[in-house]
């Protein structure tokens, strides 16, 4: 599946915003799509926490485990998951704006790991990307939401 990306301005600074898109345990409270999440390490978000987190997603409530893979604090982080024949991989990035605000990129992609993967991914590939693209937005709109409401 090809990189969906998708791009939002929070009027917020960049420490307020980083402190909601971090924080697992609120994240149901802020941002709509998300139904539940058990974080399953303790101590604070960096590089190998992990949480499952369900979301409605086409209708249904699935829940994956994430893993945090890679953190530069306050600038950006990436995700992993693992469904049946793929790899989800995703990034938030968080650029400070010159209006005090925040410009944030949230980028989604999914890598084929088995030949039926392979298949799935082209055959839904475009309707999956339009769906995941709204999903990515919705999810910055409230963050948004929540960081310039303070």
């Amino acid at each position: 599946m090809q990189d969906v990306e998708v791009r939002r301005h929070v009027a917020a600074p960049v420490e307020r915003v980083w402190a909601l898109a971090t924080d697992l345990e609120g994240s149901p409270r802020v941002v709509r799509g998300i139904e539940a999440v058990e974080v399953l390490t303790p101590g604070p978000f960096g590089v190998g926490t992990r949480w499952r987190e369900t979301r409605r997603m086409f209708g249904r409530s699935a829940t994956e485990e994430m893993t945090v893979t890679a953190v530069e604090p306050q600038r950006c982080y990436a995700t992993e998951a693992s469904g049946p024949g793929v790899t989800y991989v995703s990034t938030l990035a968080f650029t400070p704006a010159p209006d005090g605000g925040t410009d944030v990129t949230a980028t989604f992609g999914g890598r084929p790991t088995t030949t039926v993967g392979r298949v799935l991914a082209a055959l839904t590939g475009a309707v999956g990307r339009r769906a995941i693209g709204r999903a990515l937005a919705q999810d910055l709109e409230d963050i948004a939401t929540a960081a310039e409401q303070g």
